[in-house]
Order: structure tokens, then sequence, then C-alpha cells
């Protein structure tokens, strides 16, 4: 029986550890080829534990060998994300001192760096999870109601009443799913040490195409607006975050007209080019990226040039642009980590102050798993980046 046992563990180290450095192929493998890598201290633990049980069975030759050699592997694999890490963190510590400063930091107050993340990545977090805090939260706050339909938003504030710098979050999922709902453990978590985090919505694709979603974040924007005084908002220091397709509307909002000013936008694995992530989609392509484009431009390239040109964020970018943090995944199969690196390249060609955060493991959609690896690092420099740009 527990020779049996022994096996299945070993067989789930490996196969989850494989997701490491293997893409998924298809949307339906895309959690495990996302979670592998965030959970890889886990996955360390459980393939050490069992090749220590292995030497219990060293009498089986062929059974011995079998297993140890998968345990092994399955250890290697599951310690590339930390083998990784503290050339990640050098390398981000770097781009945020070049790029903001060396000293970004050294004119918040002792209080406000005592909110911040000591460290980019703490174990002690990964087991126990990442603590939140205590906050208020107002859900469902109806916005907008275009074509009929009302669009809501959750608002998440600190403990204290106040008045607070503000983060606009716009939820990603294709432009044809998700909710203010998604990711609440991050507004949360952003409430609780001093920010007013707005998670709004917006219309899906395939009923509704572009400028539809761009049109609902400005009107979420305007509402933002005229009430920020009743929810504590100051409105000159509000920052926009997104990820995916959200990044997307967000980075469009930030360098277009909006009635709301915007100091700072955060994207995170967003696309940045349609036109050329249509014809230079990952591979493998597990969400087929070009029926998802059709779907929110209404067609190809070839049919609408314009909209997929006006749609392109980095056809956007021009000088004096609110400072822009990218955050992408090295091995992102939904959107190329090069389209990010060609966005921040752009920025720094017309005068922007720009950062961009590249985790070498990573893969789209990384911080689904809040107290994870890759959504640790990023959590640490997005609050940094945040605290330096609304000061």
């Amino acid at each position: 029986m527990f020779y049996r046992l022994l096996q299945l563990l070993i067989g789930i180290g490996l196969f989850l550890s494989l997701w490491i450095v293997v893409p998924a192929p298809t949307f339906s493998l895309l959690p495990l080829g996302v979670g592998a890598p965030e959970i890889s201290p886990g996955l360390m633990v459980l393939n050490g534990i069992t090749i220590l049980l292995t030497f219990f069975y060293r009498t089986h030759k062929t059974a011995f060998r079998i297993m140890m050699v998968s345990g092994l592997l399955g250890l290697v694999l599951s310690s590339l994300p930390l083998i990784q890490l503290p050339r990640a963190i050098q390398q981000a510590n770097g781009a945020m001192q070049t790029n903001l400063g060396k000293d970004y930091l050294a004119k918040l107050s002792p209080a406000q760096q005592a909110q911040l993340r000591p460290h980019p990545f703490s174990i002690l977090d990964f087991v126990r999870q990442i603590p939140l805090g205590k906050i208020r939260q107002d859900l469902g706050i109806p916005f907008a109601q275009p074509d009929g339909q009302t669009l809501k938003l959750n608002l998440y504030r600190p403990p204290q009443p106040g008045t607070y710098p503000a983060v606009v979050m716009i939820y990603g999922g294709a432009w044809r799913t998700g909710s203010p709902d998604s990711n609440a453990a991050f507004s949360q978590y952003l409430a609780a040490r001093g920010y007013v985090v707005w998670a709004i919505s917006y219309r899906h694709t395939p009923r509704y195409q572009f400028p539809t979603q761009l049109e609902d974040v400005r009107s979420a924007l305007t509402f933002i607006k005229d009430h920020a005084s009743e929810y504590e908002t100051d409105s000159n220091r509000v920052a926009l975050l997104g990820r995916s397709a959200g990044g997307h509307l967000a980075t469009l909002a930030a360098y277009g007209e909006t009635d709301l000013p915007v100091q700072a936008v955060v994207s995170y694995y967003s696309p940045v080019n349609l036109a050329k992530g249509y014809y230079d989609p990952p591979v493998p392509d597990p969400i087929d990226i070009k029926s998802v484009l059709k779907a929110f431009i209404g067609g190809d390239p070839k049919q609408f040039p314009e909209k997929y040109r006006q749609a392109s964020p980095i056809n956007a970018v021009k000088p004096n642009l609110p400072p822009t943090l990218l955050v992408y995944g090295a091995q992102d199969h939904l959107v190329k980590v090069k389209f990010g690196r060609n966005m921040l390249r752009k920025l720094h060609s017309e005068g922007n102050t720009a950062v961009m955060i590249e985790i070498p493991w990573a893969e789209h959609a990384f911080d689904a798993i809040f107290s994870g690896v890759s959504n640790q690092i990023a959590l640490y420099y997005t609050e940094r980046f945040l605290a330096w740009s609304l000061l």
C-alpha cells in the first residue's frame, strides 16, 4: 500500500514539475502551465520527500532506479524558478533604479515605507499566504448604463476614513470574460495599504467590439472624477492598473484623453501591437489569438487596418506620457514577452519614464496565485512604483 502511494506521489511531483518547462498546448491545460512555476517551492518539498522515501526500496533495484530518476528529475525542474530568482530580483532592482532613480523611495515617509513589502520573495508568505489586511468595501456600484446594459464597479477602501490616492483596476479575460471581482485579493491588499481601489467593468466581445471597451473605461473614469470626494479619492493621484486585456485598455486610456487625469499606468502582460500579434502568435497558441483578435476588432488586420492601429497602445506612444510599469513573464504563451520589450523601447525613445519587470519562468496570468513566486515579485515592485508615482 505504501509502495503504491509513493509511486503515485513521485508521479504527481514529476507530472506537475514538467509544466514548469512544458508550455500548455490547449486552454484547458493552461492552468497547469500557469500554476506549476508558482507553487514550485511546494513541489520541491514534495519531490525531496519522495526521493528520501525511495531509499527504503533500494533492494528493489529496477523500481528504485526508476523512482529515483523520476524524483530527481522532478526536483531539478521544480527548483528552476528559485534558481533563477536571485538574478531576476537583481535585474528588477536595476530596472527600477535606472529608470526611477537610485533613491526613488527616499521621499516616502517612514510610515509609507513601512507599508511596503520588505522582500521580493518570502517563503513564509508562500506557506501562510500574504496577509491582506482589513478594509471597507462596496460591491456592485452602478457607474454607467450604455446600450441598456448596467456597468458596475467594486470599491475597496482603507479601514479608516480619509482621502487617499486611487488605483483603477481593469480585469483581463481576452476582452470577452471577467468581472470587477477578479483579483479581489490584490484589490484588498492595496486598499489595506492606503489606496482606494476602483475595480471597474466593461462590455465584452463578441457582442461589443472595439472601441466599446475603451469608451466604458473612460465612462468609469468620469464617474470616479464626479464622485471622488464622496468615496475619499484624491483625484490628482490616480493610477490605472490592468492585466492582459485590462492592461491593454489601461494603457490606451492613460495615453489618450480622459476626464480624470492619470498619473501612472501599470500593465501586466498586455498586448500592445495587435496586428503584429495577429501575424506572430505564440507556439503553442492555447487561446487561438487570431480568433480572439477577430472577435475584438471585427475581423483581421487586412480588413480593418485602421482599427488595429487605433487599438494598439504602441501606436499611442508620444512624449510626456504618465510613467509606465510593464510586467511580463518570459514564458508567456498568450502575449509574447518581446512585445513588452518593444513597448519599453518605444516609450524610452519618446522620452517617457518606463520600467519593465521580466519574470524568467512565468506564464501568462501568473498572478492568479496571489502568494505564488511570481506574484510576490510583481507585487513588490508594483507597490513601490505606485508609491513613487502617486507620492
